[in-house]
């Protein structure tokens, strides 16, 4: 009888047309999902794919079982996840994708509770400042803001994304405070330059009676790094606008003042996101619940909004 290894390796690289594709998806090497689709062709007796040193092509045999069994092999995680979930042990290799500053600062202190509730759950998270493919690169989850959503994902919103003015105590001292946000223009600004699209960014900012102006700071320092952005800002260098969850730890010690208290620019929601699937595999199921009960916990939904009053 075929393992569910086998059978999953195969249906990835099929829908990929590559084993070093699939190997990603499924958190495995290409040759361990090389070797799972030949014994799959060895206990078959059959030849699934042509193999070539530039392409991966299904045999008319390959087509027929792809069809056969492409429909059934969610059901069948999904059953073995129902399973699992039921004994109350969810499994298996959890690879989550986030943003090394935001991860550190408030996923990574949720683990040492998350791995006493589920022993059995291995984390494989990966901190990097880029969007993911979760279905092509074998993601589980990933959280951010900002993100692009694409079609077959969804998303669970965590807290808002507010964007803030601030600076140093030492930068402001004998400087006059803003009264609104077209007043940033006269300080120096520490900007950001989009890795997208190459330009700098002004913000629109609102106030909690609806007005809206536009925040253009000064370019005097670019980075293309939020948390470089935040560290310039503790040096003293000039005034910066910033996600308010990046800024908290500073504010929350008065390492950095918040200018302009009752203007915010609105960047979207932080959301964790993952696969649609008609049932999701037990281990993410209980890590989506898991980092929304942490976020409810700990107030961050509140804390990082920047619509004070």
């Amino acid at each position: 009888m075929e393992t569910l290894a086998n059978l999953e390796s195969f249906v990835r690289s099929a829908e990929a047309s590559s084993f070093s594709v699939a190997a990603r998806r499924l958190s495995l090497t290409p040759a361990a999902v090389s070797r799972n689709v030949a014994m799959l062709e060895r206990n078959l007796g059959i030849r699934l794919f042509q193999r070539t040193t530039r392409k991966l092509t299904l045999t008319e045999a390959g087509e027929r079982f792809l069809l056969t069994v492409q429909d059934h092999l969610e059901g069948l995680q999904a059953a073995i996840a129902d399973a699992a979930t039921d004994r109350g042990e969810p499994a298996g290799v959890l690879k989550v994708s986030m943003g090394l500053t935001f991860g550190a600062d408030y996923i990574l202190p949720t683990l040492p509770t998350f791995l006493a509730r589920y022993p059995n759950i291995r984390p494989d998270w990966r901190f990097e400042a880029r969007q993911v493919d979760l279905v092509a690169e074998g993601y589980d989850a990933a959280i951010g803001g900002g993100i692009d959503l694409t079609p077959g994902l969804v998303t669970r919103t965590l807290a808002p994304l507010h964007i803030i003015a601030v600076a140093s105590p030492a930068y402001m001292r004998g400087r006059k405070q803003p009264a609104d946000p077209s007043d940033l223009a006269v300080f120096d600004g520490i900007v950001m330059r989009s890795t997208r699209t190459g330009r700098t960014r002004d913000r629109i900012m609102r106030n909690a009676a609806g007005t809206e102006i536009q925040a253009t700071l000064k370019e005097t320092i670019i980075f293309d790094d939020p948390e470089a952005m935040c560290r310039a800002a503790l040096l003293g260098l000039g005034v910066t606008l910033i996600a308010v969850p990046h800024a908290l730890p500073h504010l929350e010690r008065g390492a950095l003042v918040r200018l302009l208290p009752q203007w915010y620019a609105d960047s979207g929601p932080i959301s964790i996101y993952y696969a649609s699937r008609r049932q999701l595999p037990a281990k993410t199921r209980v890590f989506v619940d898991f980092i929304a009960e942490a976020f409810r916990n700990d107030r961050l939904a509140e804390r990082f909004a920047g619509s004070l009053g």
